[in-house]
Formats: C-alpha cells, structure tokens, sequence
C-alpha cells in the first residue's frame, strides 16, 4: 500500500488509459458512419448499428464484467479486457462484411467493458484521500478522448480511411498493459466457475437485450413487441430468481430497499438521454444541414465535449471539499440553461452561438458525470464497487441508446432546424424533470458532508 501511495499518478494513469478507450471507440465512430455507408452500401438505419451494438454490448456487458471483477480481481480482468479491445481493433479494419464488423464492435464493447468497473473498483479500494480529484482525472481521461474522437476520427478519415479508427487504440492499449503488469496491485480472489449465478448472468443479458432491441426499433420504424413481451417475461424471472439465490449475480433486494443508489441510476441514465441526444444529433446536423466536413465538424466538436475537460478538475476539488450534491445541482442546472439557449439558435444565428451553446452543455457535462458517479459511491459498500460501477454504466447507454431512437425517429425524414428544435423540447423537459429530481439527492448544497 505505502509503494502504491508513491506511484500514485501512474496508478491512475494506467487505468485511465485503459478506461478511455470506450468513450474514444463511441465517439469516433460518429464521424466514420457516413464513409461506413458508402463503403458498405447501407442505409443510415443500417449503419447505426454500429453505434447501436456497441452500447447493446456495453450495457448488457458492464454489470456482468464489474460482477466478475469483484470475484476475481480487478487486475486480472482489466487485463483481459484489454486484450480483447485490441484483438477486435485488429480484426475490424479488415472486416469482409458488415455483419464482420458489428461483431468487432460487440467484442470491443465487451472488452472496454471491462476496464471501467474494475479500474473504478481499484480506485475505490487503493485511493482513500483525495478520491474525488482521482475520479476527477480519470473524467478527464474519458471526457478528453470523448472530445477528441470525433476530430481524430475525422482528421484519419480524410487522411486515410474508416479502417485507421481502429488502428488508433493500440497506443493506448499497449502503454495500459504494460503499465499494468508492473503498477496495478495483485488481488488473490480466485473463484471457481461453479460459484458463478451463470443463470442470473444470461437472465440479465437476455433482459437488457431485449429491452434495448425494443427501444431501438422505434429508429427503424418497425417495432419489435415481441421485444418488450420478452424483457417484461425474462425481467420478472430474473428479479424472482436472484432474489432467493443464496449468491446472487447482483442482490435485487439490497438494489429495492436502496433507493438513492436507485435514484442515482434514473438520474444519470435521464441526463445522458439529454447529453448523447447533443453528442450524436450535432455531428449530424453539422454535416447534413450545414455541409461542414468531417474534419470541420470534430474541431467544432470540442466546444461541446472539451468544456467537460477544463470544468472536470474543479468539479473534484468541489466533491471533495463539498460532497456530491452542489456540484450535481450546477452541472444539470447548466443543462438546463445550455438546452433552453438551443432553442434561440435559428437560421440566421452564427456559429459562434451554437459553440456558446455547446460550450454550457459541454460545461455540464463536466459536473455531472463525477457527481453523479461520488453519490453512487456514497452509498454502496466498497465490496460492491466493480457491479455498481457496471450499473452506472448500463444506466449511461440507456441513455445514449434512447436518445439515439430518439434522434432516429426525428432526423429519419430530414435533418434541419425544425428537428433540431423538437429535440431540444424533449430534453428541456427532461432536463427540468432531472434537476428537480436531483435537489431530493441526499446531501447539502453548501456545507460539508464529508
């Protein structure tokens, strides 16, 4: 522990060099749809199966990896994820087909899955002091490559084609390994397969498949019943069986009584509903209604994903001095504000506007993800860490994955201003909904509750 404390900052680097690979591979992916389009003659409905699966895969994959990351160490399965991210980088670029590559994207997803529950639950367990300025950096880790991805993205796009996306990981993916090896902790759990719920496990994958395939049929214009027969059946079979299992894959009855930890969850997954609903809907009102190229879309990119970088280290410091619920207050009310100024944004208004604009929800952002992500820590047991974390993070796709239907049923028709505006009613409601929400957090909003 004493020659932990020393190394520090490498420790935190090298989970967040691993942990921002999935917000980098989401991210990216937004500018290279088009290209994926032509390249492999598909519709958009189509070719927003890349963006899709990837959160299918992710949402299914988080609680089920941060499970595993409790049982069997979280090294261990940091290693493995990052593993399989670069095995699925490797084999994408040279994907004969697009079934090929959606099945790239899942392994990607499963694999960066598995970087942030058990990254977050060695921050838990080894970072005592300070820890909100460490989730801070670790924020700034993955709100950076969220920032940068698109214009990354779009800067090797031009330069070369969609294929360099993914040759773009391996940097990452071999500095974090071999960091790894030497810097992270050795953990001595070592769980036979038998002690697994492998039976809660399929039931919450089948669960959250189902749902999430229900959602998205309403982009596609044709919706799946079945899906929602499905998650409603396997649901209700999933909370009976784990609720009289003895080692349940995750323990629905603590989750029921455990109310804010519930809260915390409907809360963020509302506010990256609003959130994603921006960072997929600009990319593509930018180059459909306005005709700017992919590379002028990522660098107006960064005024919404790059203001959550400058803000995310006074939000630790805030945590830290504060506790969760001040910080939680101003990123959501800045979300309010930011999706009210969207809707004076018109025709004839400027470019600097709309970076104003996405500036202040860039802003938010930068709160709401660290204070949301302490309040959750501040009410579960750390042996808990690697599946709540998973939760957190099932709870951010949901989000992501509604607001792209969402975004499917607006912008299938055309894409203009008119939309734009629908889109930004939706959220303002949301939004308004969320901040109330958010002031019955526990907590107080000037004193200490540390």
């Amino acid at each position: 522990m004493a020659e932990l404390k020393k190394k520090r900052w490498l420790f935190i680097i090298t989970i967040g060099l691993g942990t921002l690979l999935n917000p980098l591979n989401s991210s990216m992916i937004a500018v290279a749809v088009t290209r994926l389009q032509e390249d492999f003659a598909l519709s958009f409905v189509h070719a927003s199966w890349l963006i899709s699966i990837f959160y299918l895969a992710s949402a299914a994959g988080q609680p089920v990896m941060g499970k595993l990351s409790d049982m069997f160490g979280p090294k261990r399965l940091f290693m493995t994820g990052l593993m399989l991210v670069a095995l699925a980088s490797l084999l994408a670029p040279f994907s004969p087909n697009f079934l090929f590559l959606l099945a790239c994207r899942a392994l990607q997803a499963i694999g960066s899955s598995t970087l942030f529950p058990s990254g977050m639950s060695m921050i838990r367990t080894y970072i005592t002091e300070g820890q909100g300025r460490a989730l801070a950096i670790l924020s700034i880790f993955a709100s950076t490559s969220a920032a940068f991805g698109p214009s990354i993205g779009g800067f090797f796009i031009d330069l070369w084609d969609w294929q360099a996306i993914f040759f773009i990981n391996f940097p990452f993916i071999l500095m974090s390994f071999l960091l790894a090896i030497f810097i992270l902790p050795d953990t001595k759990e070592n769980l036979a397969l038998k002690q697994i719920d492998l039976i809660g496990i399929g039931l919450f994958i089948a669960s959250i498949t189902s749902l999430i395939l229900f959602l998205l049929s309403f982009e596609e214009g044709n919706i799946r019943w079945w899906a929602l027969f499905a998650f409603l059946i396997t649901s209700g079979i999933f909370y009976k069986f784990e609720a009289q299992h003895r080692a349940p894959f995750m323990d629905v009855t603590s989750l029921k009584k455990n109310t804010k930890v519930t809260m915390v969850y409907g809360q963020f997954m509302s506010i990256n509903l609003i959130y994603y609903c921006y960072f997929f809907g600009f990319p593509i009102f930018l180059q459909q209604a306005l005709t700017y190229s992919e590379t002028q879309t990522g660098i107006i990119m960064l005024a919404l994903a790059g203001f959550g970088v400058i803000i995310a280290p006074l939000a630790g410091r805030m945590i830290d001095k504060l506790g969760s619920k001040l910080p939680a207050v101003v990123g959501i009310g800045l979300l309010v504000i930011g999706t009210g100024l969207l809707l004076t944004y018109h025709e004839t208004s400027s470019l600097g506007w709309l970076l104003v604009i996405m500036s202040v929800l860039g802003a938010s952002n930068g709160f709401n993800n660290i204070s949301m992500q302490t309040a959750l820590y501040e009410n579960i047991r750390p042996e808990d860490t690697g599946q709540a974390s998973g939760l957190f993070q099932t709870s951010r796709y949901m989000g992501a994955i509604l607001s792209s239907s969402l975004l499917g049923i607006m912008f299938n028709q055309q894409v203009g201003y008119e939309n734009l505006h629908l889109v930004a009613i939706i959220c303002l409601i949301f939004s308004v909904l969320v901040f109330a929400m958010m002031l019955r957090l526990p907590g107080k909003l000037t004193d200490s509750n540390r």
